[in-house]
């Protein structure tokens, strides 16, 4: 297939989901909007594995899809361009699948990856602690092996859609004599069970997409390690690289579509009159032109997942871009945007402008992206 006639696949298909019986989920999800429509996108990620589009590139075995990477990508930019929902199973997708079909046994391919594809397992990622976020080397949640079984104790923040999630990939700490990176082990745990806590978290936002999730006892099975015990960390830097893939092309449409909704709000209130704001307009969309041939040069190198380097710098990228923006889209709006309804009602510029604060610090701050970046790339000194 031509990579025109699998663009009007996905495009036609799209279009017909969207209009019929998903047409209420049009725009739901997202940042700052995961508490939207939960079980109706539940029911959305069935309908895409239903389909075949979950799992594109990899092996049938596994309920994939044959694809190249030029239609990857056009996967992504007509599922942003549609309007889609917001992803309840782009950790499933994006992270887990690709870091099993990499490290994982061919016994686990074959029990986790078709309910990735089928739509039906939901995954959340357990790295960031209240003492390791960034800096997650510093991981200090414990897994003790007990038999054929670990035993998992400590705590996971800023797990998002943990609430709704059916299996957790844990970074734990198996060797208690380790320090930093070496020691770690990578474990699929299921969420279901008595050792499991999950507490959410309020945001800026009012809402809570991210969560605590504390582990008292809790047990993953020692067939469920990804990789050898004690070298979780090179699995969990794969499993970095997977997620700002391919997939952060599509990511670009979404930001092109927000662009042109501040663009078009300054046209209508005359903000784009104001030199400076135009100025910024100008600014924000020539950042998100580099933005994309980056991306497009990183990927056709790599691939399709980036390396730890061109992580760095793609994150770096549009977490202070799209951070930016979100600050652009108020000032456009004036000094109504420092008011909200009397039940702390958001617009969509001030959502996304209290949102995007959090770009710039998960998955690795902008101080840490910058540190990789020196020291690795550069050379330049602790």
């Amino acid at each position: 297939m031509s990579d025109e006639q699998f663009r009007a696949e996905i495009r036609g298909w799209l279009h017909e989901a969207l209009t019929g019986p998903f047409a209420e989920a049009v725009g739901t999800g997202g940042e700052g909007r995961e508490h939207e429509a939960h079980e109706l996108r539940r029911e959305w990620e069935r309908h895409l594995g239903r389909a075949g589009w979950i799992g594109l590139g990899w092996p049938s075995e596994y309920g994939g899809r044959p694809a190249t990477m030029a239609q990857q990508v056009i996967y992504h930019e007509e599922y942003a361009r549609a309007g889609a929902p917001g992803r309840l199973g782009h950790m499933s997708e994006q992270l887990l699948g690709p870091t099993l079909l990499a490290f994982g046994t061919p016994e686990q391919k074959a029990r986790f990856l078709p309910g990735i594809t089928s739509g039906e397992d939901i995954w959340c990622q357990g790295y960031s602690e209240p003492g390791a976020g960034s800096d997650l080397a510093g991981v200090r949640t414990r897994a003790e092996r007990r038999g054929d079984s670990y035993v998992i104790t400590g705590q996971k923040v800023w797990t998002s859609l943990a609430h709704l999630a059916d299996w957790c990939f844990v970074l734990c700490r198996t060797d208690p004599d380790s320090t930093r990176h070496a020691g770690l082990s990578y474990l699929l745990v299921p969420m279901d069970q008595p050792g499991i806590t999950v507490r959410p978290i309020t945001q800026l936002t009012g809402t809570s997409e991210f969560n605590e999730v504390f582990f008292d006892g809790a047990v993953a099975a020692v067939e469920h390690r990804v990789g050898a015990e004690g070298e979780g960390w090179k699995v969990a830097m794969g499993t970095l690289g997977f997620e700002r893939g391919v997939s952060t092309l599509g990511q670009q449409i979404g930001f092109r579509r927000r662009l042109d909704a501040v663009i078009a709000r300054a046209h209508e209130n005359g903000a784009w009159q104001e030199p400076a704001l135009r100025d910024r307009l100008v600014e924000a969309y020539i950042g998100l032109e580099v933005m994309r041939h980056s991306a497009v040069r990183l990927l056709a190198s790599a691939g399709g997942g980036l390396s730890g380097l061109e992580a760095s710098i793609s994150k770096l990228q549009w977490a202070t871009w799209n951070r930016s923006l979100g600050e652009l889209a108020v000032d456009v709006e004036g000094a109504g945007a420092l008011l909200t309804g009397p039940e702390y009602e958001l617009d969509d510029a001030q959502t996304h402008f209290l949102f995007s604060r959090a770009n710039t610090i998960y998955g690795g701050s902008n101080e840490i992206q910058r540190n990789i970046i020196a020291e690795r790339l550069l050379g330049l000194p602790r």
